[in-house]
């Protein structure tokens, strides 16, 4: 017979009682020593309580008999020569990095040297096994790393299993049976609307005022008002034509399809964007709205800021003095604090709307630039609630850093200017 590689398909059939079957090729001779071939189906089991991937690895038993042997096989040589860390760094890394963001392949790239080749770097591919992955697991969360570091792990490990064996190098996913242990809770953190107030009124530059607000009010995530260009700016929302990290712009990439939605802006924010606008250096279409200063080779750019940087030496040491954890003040907190008040405020399928979570949408229905009047009154609910009653120090009306007027003399003004175009009229 000859020595022919295959899987066989499984199917059901039957009327009354179903039954999975399975097909696959029988090799032979004939009378004058020619290789022939035929199908051959075969009765595997009844198909309640048996599910498809049981089947299957049953209708390879058989072809494995059949065939004497042969069949999926692993390309490891006989030594222990491809070790664990081998595999990862010239197969998997190279393989995966492509579809990685730059914060993901930084972030992911770290968890993989730190917590798995430190672990497995040196053992053999083919003597990793089910029992000492799940105990590694088991071990990362008695030792109380967070939920995010143990999933991640987690994760790691079965797609790295299971290109091992796609590719052939192992010939069972060691990964498939590992499940993910209990981990200590996870604590989700939001800043509260006195706390919102009392950083506000304490920001005296317009730069960081407006961003700010676009951060609270907004909630975008920290890589996409990062990349925000004046062009974004429409007059009632925010469009992204791309993201920053790190000091790189990336023009046309997002986390998701539906991150290139617009953001609407609430009502009472934007006469801050439009302050912090007619006090830009450049306000230019293609000008970042909130750059910094390039170092080195981009001496004299303006380059997008680092959210690290922003926040540690620019927010954070006004936040301390107002007594506010340095954990409250991150965007992704930002982000989750207008979630959680979005529920008083508006629908779940408007709080989906406003952080671009919604259903997969196509690329028509992403491009098209209108705000549903719900998401705005929701935004605008929200917004006003939180700056109720809010009044900006004495301080913040003078002149101190690229700030003319405080957020509070940027509303009054406006109302004032609104009320001199009634009176003329």
């Amino acid at each position: 017979m000859a020595m022919k590689y295959q899987q066989g398909t499984v199917y059901p059939q039957g009327k009354t009682v179903k039954k999975w079957y399975g097909k696959y090729l029988v090799y032979g001779h004939d009378q004058d020593g020619k290789e022939v071939r035929r199908f051959r189906n075969i009765a595997l089991c009844p198909k309640a309580n048996t599910p498809k991937w049981k089947a299957e690895q049953m209708l390879r038993e058989l072809i494995l008999k059949e065939c004497n042997g042969v069949g999926p096989t692993s390309t490891l040589p006989a030594d222990d020569s491809v070790t664990f860390g081998w595999f990862v760094r010239e197969r998997y890394i190279p393989m995966r990095q492509g579809k990685w963001s730059p914060a993901y392949r930084k972030s992911n790239t770290f968890n993989i040297e730190h917590y798995l080749l430190s672990q497995f770097e040196n053992l053999p591919l083919r003597k990793l096994d089910t029992f000492g992955i799940q105990i590694w697991l088991n071990r990362l969360a008695e030792k109380n790393y967070s939920h995010a570091v143990v999933r991640q792990s987690f994760t790691n490990m079965r797609a790295i299993t299971h290109m091992a064996k796609k590719q052939k190098y192992l010939a069972e996913d060691p990964g498939e049976d590992v499940t993910m242990p209990q981990t200590k809770p996870v604590i989700r953190p939001v800043i509260s609307r006195a706390q919102i107030q009392a950083l506000l009124g304490a920001i005296e530059d317009m730069h960081d005022l407006c961003l700010l607000h676009i951060g609270i009010f907004c909630g975008p995530r920290a890589s996409e008002v990062l990349g925000l260009q004046w062009k974004s700016w429409t007059g009632e929302a925010l469009m992204p034509y791309g993201t920053a990290y790190d000091g790189q712009f990336y023009p046309g990439r997002f986390k998701t399809k539906q991150s290139k939605a617009a953001i609407p802006v609430p009502e009472l924010v934007r006469p801050v964007i439009e302050a912090w606008r007619r006090i830009c250096s450049d306000a230019s279409p293609e000008a970042l709205m909130f750059p910094t200063f390039g170092r080195g080779k981009r001496k004299g750019q303006a380059v997008p800021r680092s959210s690290r940087n922003f926040l540690e030496w620019r927010i954070r040491p006004v936040a301390r003095k107002l007594g506010i954890p340095d954990r409250l003040v991150t965007f992704q907190v930002l982000r989750r604090t207008l979630g959680t008040d979005m529920q008083k405020h508006g629908t779940l399928k408007d709080t989906q709307s406003i952080l671009r979570h919604a259903s997969i949408q196509t690329t028509g229905d992403v491009y098209v630039q209108r705000i549903d009047r719900s998401v705005l009154e929701a935004v605008n609910s929200r917004t006003t609630a939180v700056l109720d009653g809010m009044k900006a120090p004495a301080s913040a009306m003078g002149l101190k850093g690229r700030n003319p007027k405080g957020s509070s003399a940027i509303w009054r003004n406006l109302a004032k200017e609104e009320e001199e175009v009634v009176l003329s009229d």
